[in-house]
Formats: C-alpha cells, structure tokens, sequence
C-alpha cells in the first residue's frame, strides 16, 4: 500500500494531463475570430511592443516565441480551459476531433530501434498495400525510419501527408526473412470514438466511448443498432476517463435517452445570453434501461450526458465523482495556423447545477493537483468522503438530492480498485512482452479465431511462466496474484491478436463498474 501511494500519483497525473486537453477540444460554436488586430490603442500597444524588441533590441529574439509565450501567460490568467494552440497542435487536435486523417493507415510502435507494424487499419491504404502486423518499415521514400533517437513526431510527419499522394516504402517482414519494397497510395484513415461495443449477456450491451467527436454520433448509432440486433434490452455506456469534446455530440447522444422536450443542457455567456437544448422525438432508447459509468476523468462532455440522464430522473450514474468541468470553450483563430479556444461560457444540467469545480486565476497548479487531493483525503474509495456544499443542493423530478459544485456525484458509488492500480505499477513491460511473443510466434496464432482464444488461452500456463521469468528481474512475484497477472495478459494478448473490442470484453471480466451493474439488474 505504501507503494501504491508513493506512485499512484503518477496514474493520476495521467487523468490530469488529459483534463488540461478537455478544454481544448470542446466546441462550442464553429465560429472564429481574430484575436489581434489594430482597433484600438490597447491592440496597437501589443503591436508596437513587439516591434520594438524586433528592430531595436540588442540582441536577436524569436518575436514569434515570444508572442506565443505572451499568448499562453495571458490565457493561464484566466482559466485552465483557456488554452493556445500552436499550428501543428491544432492540426492534430481537429485531426481528432474530426474522426479522421490522411496518412497511411497503420497503428506503429518502435521496438528495439525498429519502425513495427502492430495494426493495419481493416480496408485502410497499407492493407491495399499488403503490409501485415509485424513487418519492419525501413525507410519510406528517401527517409531513414529505423535508429535510436528516431522521434514520433518526424515518422508521423513522413507517414502522412496528401491524400492521393504516394510513398515507397522499404520493408523487412520478419516472419518471412525477407525484404519488401512496396507503395502505399496515402487516404483518409478513420479515427474510432467508439472503443469497445459488445454483448455483457444476452441482454446487456456495452459501449465504450473515448471522446466526444464529429464521428461519435454516428459510431455510437452503428454499435446500438448491432447490439440491437444481438437482442439488447438495457445498456451499459462507459464513460470512464472520456475528457469529452464536441458539445452538440454530447446533446445528440443524449437525446437518443430523454423523451421529448426534456432539457438536456443550457449555457450562459458573459452578457447573460441562456441557450437551452431540449429533447427532440427522435430517441431510439427513452424506454430502455441505461447505466452510465463515470470516473475522475469523466469530463465536460461526458458530464453533460451523466448530468442530463441524472437530473431527469433517467438510468443510473455509477463509479466515482467526475472530473468537473463546466465550462465552454470557442475557437478563435489567430490568422498564423494557429488558435486559441477561449471560454466563453458556463454550462448548467436541468436542474440548474454548475458542476464547475473551483479554480483561482493566478496558476492551474492547485486545479490539476486536485485529484490526488482527491485519493489523499479518501474520496476515491469511502463515498462519504465527497464533500458537498449544502447551499449546492438541488431536487430533481422525482425527489432525488443532486449537488453542483465540482463533478457529478454517482447514484451508485464503486470505489477504485488500489490492488489492480498497484499491480499495475508492475507491468509496464507487458505489452513489450506481449507484442514480443505474439511476434515471435505468429504462425501459431495465424488461424486463431477468438472464439477459440477465449476458451483455450494458455491453458498450460506457458505464456504466463515466461512472463513471471521476466518479471521476476524487478519485483517478487510472490507478492503478485498469479490468477490476475494472467487476467491482465490474456486482456493485452486479446488486444493484440485482434482488436480493442476484444480486449474489453476479456478485461471488463473483472471490473468492480461492470459487476456492480449486473448485480443491479
């Protein structure tokens, strides 16, 4: 326990990192503005100052830098969500949020100084192309992709590009020992919201959403409609660690769960301007049972769902408090590539409530160490740990106490599970390994349907006594559960053999959210 605590703020720091991106990625209106011009003498003064330092300092200074440092100084005034984005960070950021990329169509890893093929995206270019998991990308048109101090950022910047535009790529495939030089006609690559959507039983479904983007509506429509036809009767939608995104997204999933006319949200700008989204008539599950699991990196979007369905009497919240954040960020361009996405207003769930949690407007240091604080005083495992402000209290329909203040509490609370957190500081080798040994053996998993994997996988314990071999270098394996070690390889080996879906449905087996659920119904 000890160790967990010494750690477990490095696993939080983590949530954290993501809950600074939230602010980034919410949307609010697609309108843009220009942040500098020359219409005022304040304006002006900004102008001025720069050329100064450019033509009269005495030394040379990147004014460009400088500006940018400016920039971010005077939004960090203001509030964590308040954020700059520098041209190739926005470029990547609306990549995301718009589901999609141009580039080849492979997920890669370097393993031991070599560019490794661990996915091809199905129907994607490099599947066109032929690759196959596993093959060694050695160079792509006249640039190098193998040595140690090869950075992501220059092979990501070789692999995309135009689409129609083509790269030759030189390639060792392992398996064969053999060399290949291939082409690959670069397209648009989708970027999947939608991680996981399965069967629990034969009549609770699952879906995992990792963001709110331009995508996610239509994704999530798709999964519904398999599961439906798999005999879906209640649903379980997981939320957890989403940090959120496109708030018309937010209201569009939400709306598939609340009958008509119910409110789903409504904002609240500088000048007192309220906007309300309502319900419409075009739900497909009002009548269907649903429970929504969050966590301290469930954020903005995703507290619009929780707060909707709370504050309408509708499902059932479970899991830990979110991370809270309520408020609403705009785009603004800066004319260069780059942008800034400025709050401009704070959101409110039906019955009123600002789940907002505080912040002060001198640093984001207190704001991002907010989490620990959480697992510090015990609110990650004792729910009576949460502290709620009376003078925050709210009522909904049908009597339910609900706070504002900081985060959507859960209806049902599961507290975090400290022996897998602590195991889990142990494996940071183990998808190394995994990636290893499914490498090394990938003829014997060739023909391996995942019907069969599920049933047989390492019965012999093979597999998991030459990870406990490993292992061993750097921590007594005594003081590790053999069953759970041998959980978590099949969910990574699951993963690797066959896709996310798989792994969720092998590592949701042992989840305290997911058993919680099935003990409700």
């Amino acid at each position: 326990m000890n160790k967990l605590k010494t750690f477990l703020p490095f696993i939080i720091g983590t949530c954290i990192a993501i809950g600074v991106l939230i602010g980034s990625y919410l949307n609010f209106n697609s309108n843009t503005t220009a942040f500098l011009g020359l219409n005022n003498p304040k304006e002006a003064k900004i102008k001025r100052l720069i050329n100064y330092i450019q033509y009269d300092y005495v030394d040379y200074v990147d004014t460009d830098s400088l500006l940018d440092a400016a920039i971010k100084n005077m939004l960090a005034k203001l509030d964590p969500h308040s954020v700059y984005l520098p041209p190739d960070r926005r470029k990547q950021i609306n990549e995301e949020m718009d589901g999609k990329f141009v580039g080849v169509g492979i997920q890669f890893l370097m393993f031991k100084d070599s560019l490794t093929v661990s996915k091809v995206i199905p129907n994607g270019p490099s599947a066109k192309a032929g690759l196959l998991p596993g093959d060694r990308i050695l160079t792509a048109d006249n640039d190098t992709l193998y040595g140690k101090n090869l950075k992501n950022a220059f092979i990501i910047k070789t692999l995309k590009g135009k689409a129609d535009t083509k790269v030759k790529l030189k390639i060792y495939r392992k398996v064969d020992n053999k060399f290949i030089t291939t082409t690959v006609t670069r397209g648009e690559v989708p970027i999947k919201s939608v991680d996981a959507s399965y069967m629990l039983n034969d009549s609770l479904g699952y879906i995992k959403l990792n963001k709110f983007t331009a995508t996610s509506y239509s994704e999530f429509k798709s999964a519904l409609l398999q599961l439906k036809q798999k005999g879906m009767k209640a649903l379980v939608f997981d939320l957890r660690g989403n940090p959120g995104g496109y708030l018309q997204i937010a209201d569009k999933i939400a709306d598939e769960f609340l009958a008509d006319g119910k409110l789903i949200v409504s904002t609240k700008n500088k000048g007192g301007v309220i906007e309300k989204t309502y319900a419409t008539k075009k739900g497909s599950l009002e009548k269907t049972p649903v429970y929504v699991l969050i966590d301290e990196g469930s954020a903005s979007a995703s507290e619009i769902i929780a707060g909707a369905l709370q504050d309408n009497d509708r499902g059932t919240i479970i899991g830990r408090r979110s991370f809270g954040k309520g408020l609403v960020q705009r785009e603004m361009s800066l004319g260069d590539g780059s942008s800034i996405r400025l709050t401009t207003a704070r959101y409110y769930t039906p019955t009123g409530r600002s789940i907002q949690k505080p912040y002060n407007h001198k640093g984001n240091k207190g704001y991002f160490n907010e989490l620990e604080k959480r697992y510090r005083n015990g609110e990650l495992v004792n729910a009576d740990s949460i502290k709620v402000v009376d003078s925050l209290k709210f009522v909904t329909p049908k009597g339910k106490v609900v706070y504002g203040g900081g985060g959507i509490i859960p209806d049902v609370f599961v507290p975090i599970d400290t022996v897998g957190y602590l195991n889990g500081l142990y494996f940071n080798s183990l998808n190394n390994f995994v990636f290893d040994y499914v490498d090394k053996h990938r003829a014997d998993f060739k023909d391996l349907t995942f019907k069969i994997f599920k049933r047989n996988f390492d019965k012999d314990n093979k597999i998991l006594n030459t990870y406990l071999k490993r292992l061993s270098g750097f921590v007594k394996p005594h003081k590790i559960p053999k069953k759970q070690i041998k959980f978590y390889l099949k969910a990574v080996f699951a993963r690797e053999l066959f896709d996310n879906n798989a792994f969720y449905e092998m590592y949701n087996k042992e989840d305290d959210m997911i058993a919680k659920v099935l003990s409700l119904k």
